[in-house]
C-alpha cells in the first residue's frame, strides 16, 4: 500500500473545495481513495462559528449529541462527548489552522460532502473503483497522542467481515471484522500531520483487500460499522459517564 501527503494552499472559510481538489489532486488511478481532512470540508462549506458570538463551552454542548461536564481532577479542561456515534473530545469544535477568531465544527453531513468528492472525481478522471474518507484526529483511552478516524467514507466497503472463518490454527472467528475505514483514515492521518504541514489530503493506492462499490453507502451501510452503547465492548464504562444531552442529539 501507498500513502503520499498532497499539499493544498491555505484554506478559507467559503472557498471552493471542488476548485481546490482538482487544483491539488493528480489524476486517479482505479482503486484508489482519497482521504480528506474534515477540517477543510468545514471550512469550505461555511461551517464555522465566530468567537464573538457564544463560548466554546456552550458550542460544545449545542453540538454534541451527548456530553460530560469535564472531570475537576483531570490536568485538562476537556470535554468528552458523543458527535455522529463517536466518541470524540469537544464534539469535533476546534480552533487549530482556521484562523483567529473562529470555531470550526464538523460538516453539516459529512456522508453528503464525501458522495459528492467521489462523484467529482469519478468523473473527472473516468474511473470506477475510487474510494473517499473524510477523516478526523481524535484520542484514544489511556493513550496519549492523537490519531485517526473517519467520520465518512462512500465507494468502498467499510469493513471486512471473518465471522464463520477459521484462524491460522483452523479455529473458527466469530466476533472479528476488519474496520477498513478507520485504519485507513489512521494511516491517512499520519501523513497529514497534525500542524503547519497544509498537507490536508492524503491519496491511498495499490489497496489490496478492499471491496469498492460502485454505489454511496446505503442507511444500512452507514449503520453496519456502529454499536450502540449497550452493545459496545466499552459498555460497563460507557453506561457509567454522566452524560447530558446536548443540542446535535
Amino acid at each position: 500500500m501507498k500513502l503520499t501527503a498532497l499539499k493544498s494552499p491555505k484554506v478559507h472559510a467559503g472557498d471552493d473545495l471542488d476548485i481546490i481538489v482538482d487544483a491539488c489532486i493528480p489524476t486517479l488511478q482505479e482503486r484508489s481513495i482519497l482521504a480528506v481532512t474534515s477540517k477543510i470540508v468545514s471550512l469550505c462549506e461555511k461551517a464555522i462559528i465566530s468567537k464573538n458570538n457564544l463560548t466554546k463551552e456552550a458550542l460544545i454542548q449545542a453540538e454534541a449529541d451527548y456530553y460530560a461536564l469535564p472531570s475537576p481532577t483531570a490536568q485538562h479542561s476537556f470535554y468528552l462527548t458523543i458527535k455522529h456515534n463517536l466518541l470524540i473530545a469537544s464534539a469535533g469544535v476546534d480552533e487549530s489552522n482556521g484562523g483567529e477568531n473562529a470555531y470550526i465544527l464538523y460538516p453539516g453531513d459529512p456522508f453528503a460532502s464525501a458522495k459528492n468528492l467521489w462523484t467529482l472525481l469519478r468523473e473527472r478522471d473516468g474511473v470506477e473503483s475510487l474510494g473517499i474518507i473524510i477523516t478526523d484526529s481524535h484520542t484514544m483511552p489511556l493513550r496519549r497522542g492523537v490519531t485517526g478516524v473517519s467520520l465518512a467514507w462512500c465507494g468502498f466497503d467499510p469493513l471486512k467481515n471473518y465471522v464463520g472463518t477459521k484462524d491460522c490454527f483452523d479455529k473458527p472467528l466469530c466476533y472479528t471484522q476488519r474496520n477498513n475505514v478507520d485504519a485507513l483514515a489512521a494511516a491517512a492521518v499520519f501523513m497529514m500531520g497534525e500542524g503547519n504541514e497544509q498537507t490536508p489530503f492524503c491519496l491511498i493506492e495499490n489497496i489490496k483487500d478492499i471491496t469498492f462499490l460502485d454505489h454511496p453507502p446505503s442507511g444500512n451501510d452507514k449503520k453496519s460499522v456502529l454499536i450502540s452503547m449497550v452493545d459496545d465492548l466499552y459498555a460497563p464504562i460507557l453506561s457509567h459517564v454522566p452524560w447530558k444531552k446536548g443540542g446535535g442529539a
